[in-house]
């Protein structure tokens, strides 16, 4: 039976499974309103996580024909993956900030193959080796992209705002754009006592922001069609701060479990993120590129033993990283070098 927990003052969460993942599951919040349930997130599409969801909302007396309005914390597919199947059977709205609309509606319209076209361009250009560019190349030539979550993602009817009261009947939840994971993420504020009289304000719906045990992915916003250069980590931090000041009493993430003192929390991820800029500095005392940094920085895992995909999301993270000591003046680009490599300045 899907295990749900009852959070108190109309707010429930369901625990819908992630096929194949460590994660485990995604926690879908369900929040009473006046007008019937809005979700916050839906969780991965795939048969076994709808019949979680369904059979979660169920031990609720309620059926996801049932569910109002869907809030979206950021388009990765599990948390927006069951998104467009409870509009289907609901007429639900579904909510998004307007940077992950943008990225939801850019995936549903590129051509067959342009995402394995720039990423062994990308790839290429970081100083991946041959045998991490072959199966790229070779899905290219075939002209088959592998089925790839979030390619026909549903599209969002509603954008959510920066800093707006969200239009819930009877309820008073506030969006905070926290920037970083994805360029459109959204924590929810729930700017009401708590249940249970927790010192601080009111209760957040984090998402994958601010998890209790997990410092989230942090890589570069993708977009083959744009050429800005983004600062994914230090958007990522800002918004820590930001979060940190809200003092919230609760936090309800998208992973784990709920839990209290944000503000220490966020303490321990700037921390850990300072840190790790720090260690990356001294990697780069002789030059390194992309790919040969990730080589060397520390996983939760040997790099032998990360698998294929996996090394992609790291060398990303390894971008990230290096964008912000390049935007901090720690570390430059090696003129001329191509790959490209990068060396700590002074």
């Amino acid at each position: 039976m899907t295990r749900v927990t009852e959070h108190g003052g109309g707010v429930w969460s369901l625990k819908v499974p992630i096929p194949d993942n460590p994660l485990g599951h995604t926690l879908v919040h369900v929040l009473d309103t006046g007008r019937g349930p809005v979700l916050v997130d839906t969780g991965w599409d795939d048969p076994a996580s709808w019949t979680a969801l369904s059979d979660g909302l169920a031990e609720l007396g309620l059926a996801v024909a049932d569910v109002h309005g869907v809030l979206v914390t950021h388009h990765h597919p599990d948390h927006h993956g069951l998104s467009g199947r409870v509009r289907e059977a609901s007429g639900a709205w579904i909510a998004m900030h307007a940077a992950d609309i943008a990225v939801v509606r850019r995936t549903r319209e590129a051509r067959p193959g342009a995402w394995l076209d720039y990423l062994a361009g990308k790839l290429t250009a970081v100083g991946a080796p041959e045998e991490h560019l072959a199966p790229l190349l070779a899905a290219r030539e075939r002209g088959r992209m592998r089925a790839l979550p979030g390619l026909r993602a549903a599209l969002p009817d509603r954008e959510i705002a920066p800093g707006e009261l969200v239009d819930l009947a009877g309820r008073r939840l506030r969006a905070v754009w926290t920037p970083g994971h994805t360029p459109g993420h959204v924590c929810l504020h729930l700017e009401e006592e708590h249940p249970a009289n927790l010192p601080g304000r009111g209760r957040l719906f984090s998402g994958d922001h601010l998890l209790p045990g997990i410092s989230p992915h942090i890589g570069l916003y993708e977009d083959p069609d744009d050429s800005a250069v983004t600062d994914p980590l230090g958007d990522y931090l800002d918004s820590l701060e930001r979060v940190g000041r809200l003092g919230a009493a609760e936090v309800l993430p998208a992973h784990q479990h709920a839990f209290t003192d944000a503000p220490a929390r966020v303490r321990e991820l700037l921390a850990h993120h300072e840190e790790r800029l720090t260690g990356l500095l001294s990697l780069l005392a002789a030059p390194l590129t992309p790919w040969q940094l990730a080589e060397r920085m520390e996983w939760n895992r040997p790099w032998d033993e990360i698998p294929y995909g996996s090394r992609t999301i790291a060398v990303s993270e390894a971008e990230a990283h290096l964008r912000r000591l390049v935007k901090l003046g720690r570390v430059e680009a090696v003129p001329g070098s191509a790959p490209v490599a990068y060396t700590a300045v002074g």
